[in-house]
């Protein structure tokens, strides 16, 4: 039996808003209304609402968000203690193989990263931190998650997503897409070279009810010129998927 939920939908599109700016320091009313389908109206209400809680700011034509946003996250990650025990072992993969490590979870279309150990070299052209968000189907964290999904709930996904592509080689069919979520099944880790990035190559596992219940999922990225997509099978993943037993050994 399906409940129908009741829902406030303003409160819907404020969050549209809030998500308008993934990605970009500020954004004028059009800019918003643009990127939220909102009339330029109800995108200036939604905006100036935003300044009067402090969450976002205004020179009178450009929008910001303040550091009043992060109150929003933090109530989320402060109630999981678990991912400081993490975060430690994303450090320890960083310290062993100099690379980034990265946690992160399933949300709509897009994978949110929940912990991160970031390298000392960048390898992405996009600074990424706790909180930011990637394309599910074009990251190796999303992949992994999505092999893990229900056949009705990877059918949903498939039926919404844009499946946009961000390289030459992002796989933007859902016949692709699907024939990739198999193979990673069969092998229990997900492995993407430069379908997020040109230059970036990244192997993934997934960690099933951890932490709360949720699916994560753990990575490590490297520059694909650095390190052939077999060498990160033989060095990296022994290495994951022993960071990812300590993980669900930890309770984390």
């Amino acid at each position: 039996m399906v409940l129908k939920l009741e829902t406030v939908e303003s409160f819907s599109r404020g969050l549209a808003v809030l998500r308008s700016f993934a990605g970009v320091r500020s954004l004028t009313i059009t800019d918003v209304s643009d990127r939220t389908g909102l009339t330029r109206a109800a995108a200036r209400r939604f905006l100036y609402t935003l300044c009067g809680e402090g969450l976002a700011r205004t020179d009178g034509k450009n929008f910001e968000l303040t550091a009043g946003v992060l109150e929003l996250g933090h109530a989320y990650l402060s109630g999981m203690s678990e991912l400081e025990t993490v975060r430690d072992i994303l450090q320890d993969l960083t310290l062993e193989i100099g690379e980034s490590a990265s946690a992160a979870t399933l949300d709509g279309h897009d994978i949110v990263y929940v912990a991160r150990s970031p390298a000392r070299h960048r390898i992405m052209t996009v600074g990424l931190a706790v909180g930011s968000r990637l394309p599910a189907h074009a990251a190796s964290m999303g992949q992994a998650l999505l092999a893990r999904m229900h056949h009705n709930e990877l059918e949903a996904f498939l039926q919404t997503s844009p499946l946009r592509a961000l390289t030459p080689k992002t796989l933007t069919t859902r016949a692709a897409l699907k024939e990739r979520l198999a193979l990673v099944r069969a092998r229990g880790y997900a492995i993407v070279s430069e379908e997020l990035e040109i230059g970036l190559r990244s192997i993934a596992v997934s960690i099933e009810g951890r932490p709360r219940n949720a699916t994560l999922a753990i990575n490590l990225s490297a520059q694909s010129a650095r390190i052939s997509e077999a060498e990160m099978i033989d060095i990296y993943l022994p290495r994951l998927m022993h960071a990812a037993r300590r993980i669900q050994l930890s309770g984390g």
